[in-house]
């Protein structure tokens, strides 16, 4: 087994658990890459690689920090096929299935291959219907406006039926997955991750009633907004890439043909994270 770690150096205790991490998966047999430039001091029997030929050598990569760094290295793990395992050291870490003091129980079971993988659907977004630019998110594609206080129109559509129209600072588009993220904070459902789904809820609609709504996969969710000329518009997929959208632009996310494989040791993971971190048992 070959595991390629990815530690976010701008949590303080990031190096700390990297090595830690170095040490029980090596005493377990594994055998541990970190890219050159990583900056991580040089450990004891770890191989030091250019970074697309760590993803390219590894069976699993680590990530140690938050849910954000899951969400930034997802893309890179789509793009190599390699499984991913996030340990927490962040506030919340649904996505990470591994806490600091786990590691030593959890690491030793992935040397020795003694674990699962939970294949997680991803949406694409299209935005003013430029192909070329798609882009994939694990969580949610978020449309939000500037720093104005004025609210934005939105129409919703289903597959070219129009199913809403509502006004207020945004609109998020979950996966399964990501329903325990910004959506849940916008008052969403939270799906089991093993469903095929896509969540739309409204930030801050300007209304008395205005619950989310629940697709099957396999629809095709468009948002049209009108900003009324007075306000900015921002589009990003997982928290990244954010970008302008026109005034009267529109943004088209349907289920992307890909997935990605999330590393877990219990098919109740999901469960427990709930139970643990939102519950605070």
């Amino acid at each position: 087994m070959t595991v390629f770690i990815i530690p976010n150096t701008t949590k303080p205790r990031a190096r700390t658990v990297t090595a830690q991490a170095v040490r029980i998966l090596r005493s377990a047999g594994a055998n541990v890459i970190l890219a050159i430039g990583s900056d991580v001091e040089t450990l004891p029997g770890v191989r030091y690689l250019p970074k697309d030929q760590a993803f390219t050598d590894c069976d699993v990569v680590i990530t140690i920090g938050g849910d954000g760094t899951i969400l930034h290295t997802a893309k890179d793990c789509l793009e190599y096929d390699k499984p991913i395992l996030g340990i927490n050291l962040g506030r919340m870490g649904f996505l990470a299935t591994c806490e600091v003091n786990e590691m030593q129980a959890k690491l030793t079971r992935l040397a020795k291959g003694q674990f699962q993988c939970d294949k997680r659907m991803l949406l694409n977004a299209i935005v003013d219907d430029d192909a070329s630019n798609a882009q994939t998110a694990l969580n949610d594609v978020v449309i939000y406006k500037g720093h104005r206080l004025q609210t934005i129109d939105f129409n919703i559509y289903c597959d070219a039926i129009l199913v809403n129209q509502c006004s207020g600072d945004g609109v998020i588009i979950s996966t399964p997955t990501g329903s325990t993220a910004y959506s849940l904070s916008a008052g969403g459902p939270i799906l089991d991750a093993h469903i095929e789904g896509i969540v739309v809820s409204m930030i801050c609609a300007h209304s008395l009633h205005q619950p989310s709504m629940v697709f099957a996969a396999d629809r095709c969710i468009r948002i049209e907004v009108n900003a009324k000329g007075r306000n900015e518009i921002f589009f990003s997929t997982d928290g990244e890439e954010e970008r302008s959208l026109q005034d009267g632009g529109h943004v088209e996310v349907e289920l992307s043909r890909q997935s990605i494989r999330l590393v877990t040791f219990s098919l109740a993971d999901q469960f427990d994270a709930i139970d643990r971190k939102l519950r605070g048992r």
